[in-house]
Parts: structure tokens; sequence; C-alpha cells
């Protein structure tokens, strides 16, 4: 198991039973599986509303809780890993599974299956709900009633996962970010690869070690949906010239000239290109 603290369920007062003997912690316990039951969450690297997000959390995601602290609870996220706090109000049980993802960029939750309603609230693409039924147009959920064509049933994928980042363009960067919302670079890596059925790690050095296969530094030599990786940030190209990433310069998922953004970027002291890699 990974001694990543990102990836590693423990922390000195408390660590995953399976652990034991590897990691020194005061108590060991059995993880349980729970649910976010929220349209997201933020997960914190410590039990603290002034810590920043490490990540998100969308609806459906599942999770292994090991212990309430105060208002957070120590969890990792199934999808890929990750380690840390969500709010308890967060979290449900684990049933029932998803039956559909969201597929449209955004979708409103409403009280009643009438687009006339006060909105409940939205989710992001990619979160995953459990419809109890159908009324007209509208899927019947714990949340309340969402417009059915903006789903799909739980295991559709795209698998160009450069359209799915395309659809994103425009969208704020928001550090830890990983909805239509609020995306950072490797949360669009991540979100466009999920949506298109493949596992993805959470943070671009992660993504760069995880990922396909390395490629040669030749424009010629790029494809649509490959890679590149600088230190700390990660862009996917939409042909063999055009980049499309989520960057503080723009603050948002913007598309430029690879040749252009490498400048920018190695000129501002973040140094060239690590890697390409096709995934």
């Amino acid at each position: 198991m990974s001694q990543d603290p990102r990836l590693t369920p423990a922390r000195p007062h408390l660590a995953d039973s399976r652990l034991r003997g590897i990691v020194e912690a005061t108590r060991f316990v059995e993880g349980q599986e729970r649910r976010l039951r929220v349209p997201s969450a933020p997960l914190r690297r410590t039990p603290s509303l002034q810590s920043g997000t490490e990540t998100e959390a969308l609806l459906g995601d599942a999770v292994t809780f090991y212990a309430e602290e105060g208002d957070h609870a120590f969890v990792q996220l199934q999808r890929d890993g990750y380690v840390g706090y969500l709010p308890v109000e967060s979290l449900g049980p684990a049933d029932p599974a998803p039956t559909h993802v969201v597929t449209a960029v955004r979708t409103f939750v409403y009280p009643a299956p009438d687009l006339k309603r006060p909105p409940l609230g939205h989710l992001s693409l990619g979160a995953r709900l459990a419809a109890t039924g159908r009324e007209g147009d509208y899927l019947a959920t714990p949340l309340g009633f969402v417009f059915a064509p903006h789903c799909r049933e739980a295991e559709f994928t795209v698998p160009d996962h450069a359209a799915t980042a395309e659809r994103l363009v425009g969208t704020p960067y928001l550090w830890g970010g990983r909805t239509s919302l609020g995306l950072d670079c490797s949360g669009l890596v991540q979100l466009s690869l999920h949506v298109a059925g493949r596992e993805c790690p959470r943070d671009a050095d992660m993504q760069e070690r995880a990922l396909g296969t390395a490629l040669p530094d030749d424009p010629a030599a790029l494809e649509r949906g490959d890679l590149v990786f600088w230190r700390g940030h990660v862009g996917l190209m939409l042909d063999r010239d055009l980049l499309i990433h989520a960057n503080g310069h723009h603050m948002a998922v913007a598309v430029e000239p690879l040749v252009e953004a490498r400048a920018r970027i190695l000129a501002n002291s973040y140094g060239p290109v690590t890697s390409f890699r096709r995934p």
C-alpha cells in the first residue's frame, strides 16, 4: 500500500486496520463503506474549515469512513484513493447504489417534477444519483427531481475525454475543484477521464507517473487526448497544436496553442515540460 500521505489512510492518532504493523498510530479501525449524499463536498487535509480544499467528492461517490472528528469525517475516496476529511453531514449509507450519472455540464434539482418550481440546488457533470422512479421527464431521487435527459444510465461513458474537456471551456479555475463550477488542472483531466470510464489519479504528479505511455517531445507526434505535464501542472491536447487546461493565468479552463503555453510557463519560472504521455 502506498505510503504517500495523500493516499494512506493514516494519521498519528488513527489508521486503517489494514495498516497495522506498517504505520504507527494510537488507534486502528476498520473502515465502513459510505456514500456522498449531497451534490458535492470539499475534501480537506485537516478537520478544519480553514484547511484548504484538496479535492472534491461528488454525489454518489463511494468512500471508506473511519471516524468522526467534530463536524468532519476521516475518509478515503474509493475512486482515486485520496485521503482526508469530509463534512460528516455530507455522508450517507452506501446503499442504494447509483443508477444514473449526470451527463449535462450542470443540472438542477427540483422539489417537484416542474421546471417552474424554485430549484433546491444543482448537480455537476459526473455526479451519480440513485433514481427511485420517474415522473414524466424527471427522475425522482432522494435529493429531489432531476431532468431525465440530463442523465444516462450509470454505466454510460464518453470515450473521447478531450470532448468532455472542451465542454468545460470557461469553467473558473478553483484549486482542488473537480465540478463544473470550478476546476483545477488535474481535476479537469481526472473528470474528463472518469467520464470516459477510465481510472485516473487525482494530482498532476500522480497522473504523470500512472497514466499511459511516454511520448517524444515532438509536436508532430502529438494526438488528440495526449497529456502534457509540467512540474505541478497538466493539460491535454485537442490536436497537435492546441492545448486545453485549467490554469491560473486565465483563471479558467482555456484553449491556447501549446507553443504559447510552453513559453509563458517557462518564462514564469514554473519550468519546462516534463513529459508528454498518451493515456
